[in-house]
């Protein structure tokens, strides 16, 4: 399959020819001229307007904003083909489930590595399997049409028919020991370390691991200076790694320093790549929570 597209979309997804992508988030016009960056970044302008004095959920959204912008600048090559930015095309629902959910300071944050095609790529949710957002979490928002698509991976926002299974897993487990979303988010939150998804030329999810190194590292290293701001404005105690590569990287963001503090711990991923979260997973994990002590979190009455 052949792809000849080299245009940025203006919406999160850019496709090349056989070089990879090219300085995935330049705003090219007709003409080839980049558009000036104060009409780039109108969506950061906005929300650090709005977080300036403001409480943790502005906070959160202008860090993670400013991140997305520097990644805009950032070139990938092969095995990537497209890059998708759901925090541009699916910025409603995103912010609209920051604001809901990520009210207060929190004890634990659970940590995911980047969007998966059927998750956070649809929904603008982290795991967010789109059943669970919208009958769930409760959120909602529209989720605009890249204006270019990988042909195999259409976003359709919250119409979406597929099942993401890890975040139906990830989901699923804490629906079971919590019963509401307000017992979850009462002391926890979920946040992915890097939000772009990456797809190779036939359309398969890649994540950062498959990127070439000198790539992989300077994207996770921004990653890793937004996740300590996270950290900071969230006050979390303990942060929790959604499988090893996304424990990895949170020791190594958060060892010295104020975030060195910061307990880091790990579940396992509940991808189907991951043959262990093919069988048993939701067990496990929860054993893994009691292990850790934070059942009690999941599960007490508010006050207790």
């Amino acid at each position: 399959m052949e792809f000849n597209v080299d245009k940025w979309s203006g919406r999160g997804l850019r496709l090349t020819g056989t070089h990879g992508v090219r300085g995935w988030g330049a705003f090219i016009t007709s003409v080839g001229r980049k558009v000036p960056k104060a009409n780039v970044s109108l969506q950061v302008q906005q929300v650090i307007k709005k977080a300036n004095g403001m409480g943790v959920a502005a906070s959160f959204l202008r860090a993670e904003l400013e991140l997305n912008a520097r990644l805009r600048e950032m070139e990938f090559s092969d095995p990537v083909c497209c890059v998708y930015s759901p925090l541009e095309y699916a910025w409603e629902p995103h912010r609209a489930f920051v604001e809901k959910y990520c009210r207060s300071p929190k004890e634990v944050l659970f940590l995911g590595m980047n969007p998966g095609p059927f998750g956070m790529v649809q929904t603008g949710v982290p795991f967010g399997d789109v059943s669970t957002v919208r009958d769930w979490l409760g959120v909602s928002g529209d989720v605009r049409r890249p204006e270019t698509e990988h042909p195999k991976r259409p976003v359709l926002g919250l119409d979406c028919p597929r099942t993401e299974v890890s975040g139906a897993r990830f989901w699923g487990l804490f629906r079971s020991l919590c019963g509401s979303p307000d017992c979850f988010f009462r002391s926890c939150f979920v946040h992915n370390l890097c939000p772009l998804a990456f797809l190779d030329r036939e359309g398969r999810n890649l994540t950062p691991a498959d990127l070439p190194p000198p790539q992989r590292e300077r994207l996770l290293g921004a990653c890793d200076e937004t996740l300590r701001r996270a950290v900071a404005v969230l006050g979390v105690g303990t942060v929790i790694g959604v499988g090893r590569l996304a424990e990895r990287r949170a020791r190594r963001a958060l060892a010295g320093g104020t975030e060195g503090q910061v307990r880091v711990e790990g579940i396992r991923n509940p991808s189907p790549r991951n043959p262990q979260a093919n069988r048993g997973w939701q067990a496990a994990v929860a054993v893994r929570l009691q292990e850790l002590r934070l059942t009690p979190l999941l599960t007490a009455p508010p006050g207790v």
